[in-house]
């Protein structure tokens, strides 16, 4: 019976010790889940899925704050130099776009370029430029006229057209958000969905992420004939049955989001 007592005691510690041993095992596995995130094995960088061909399309985007009394002067500099860049084969480039802000940041000038052929494009192009004693000299004059200046480059999503030259007159929405670090696959995976529901009255333009500049942020340019139309269209997409669940589960993504709206200048080839 002594035996027998002893042997159920010496179980009953055991169970006890390794019931312990696995709560602790337990609580230790917990607290070193909240440092260490297991990671996805890929084999591309993210932008790598996110983009057509990382190789093919480079955009580069600048907003330039002038000085409120200049900008009737920088808006005309900007109209002799840039078309002359744009039409000539010898730049390796394109003027996507350019505008001037009306609604969001006051007396702004934004310009999109886009190189066709990726970065050795766009080294080519800023090399050429430093040659070009017109170019050097807008730059110049351009530099008397602006507070501040900051540019991004950017890739274009996979799911979004590419920006086209448009006949006007509209209005243009660029909306630009600052997602949290990591979240840039999840954007894509749902905006690629979302996008479908943002095509009936051809307003989407274009869609980028950054890849050098303000890291994590998309902008989405939209085109609109006027201020009343942008309203009934983003009403609209609100009937289409998806919608509020997309826009639900990529709120939680942004860390900070901006809109502006643009009126385009009178050499934007997107009117």
């Amino acid at each position: 019976l002594a035996t027998g007592v002893a042997e159920i005691a010496e179980s009953t510690h055991l169970k006890g010790g390794l019931s312990a041993s696995n709560h602790r095992n337990r609580e230790d596995s917990w607290f070193k889940s909240l440092f260490v995130r297991k990671v996805d094995p890929r084999k591309d960088a993210h932008s790598h899925l996110l983009t057509k061909n990382e190789e093919s399309n480079l955009y580069k985007i600048q907003f330039h704050n002038v000085k409120p009394e200049c900008l009737d002067a920088y808006n005309q500099l900007c109209e002799e130099t840039l078309p002359s860049i744009h039409n000539d084969k010898y730049y390796p480039c394109e003027l996507v776009g350019t505008w001037n802000t009306w609604y969001g940041e006051q007396d702004q000038a934004v310009h999109m370029w886009r190189y066709r052929g990726g970065y050795p494009a766009l080294t080519e192009v800023m090399s050429k430029l430093r040659q070009n004693k017109e170019f050097m000299k807008y730059r110049e004059e351009r530099g008397k006229m602006l507070l501040s200046r900051r540019n991004q480059l950017l890739l274009e999503f996979s799911f979004w057209n590419e920006p086209i030259p448009r006949k006007g007159p509209n209005i243009y929405e660029l909306r630009s958000y600052q997602l949290r670090p990591g979240t840039m696959i999840e954007w894509g995976n749902y905006w690629a969905r979302a996008i479908g529901y943002r095509q009936h009255n051809s307003e989407a333009v274009g869609g980028f992420f950054s890849q050098i500049g303000n890291l994590y942020m998309v902008h989405h340019l939209w085109a609109y004939k006027d201020l009343e139309a942008r309203e009934a269209t983003r009403n609209a997409a609100w009937q289409h049955e998806g919608w509020d669940e997309v826009v639900y589960y990529t709120v939680p993504l942004i860390q900070h989001m901006d809109s502006r709206i643009m009126i385009p200048m009178k050499a934007s080839p997107l009117q």
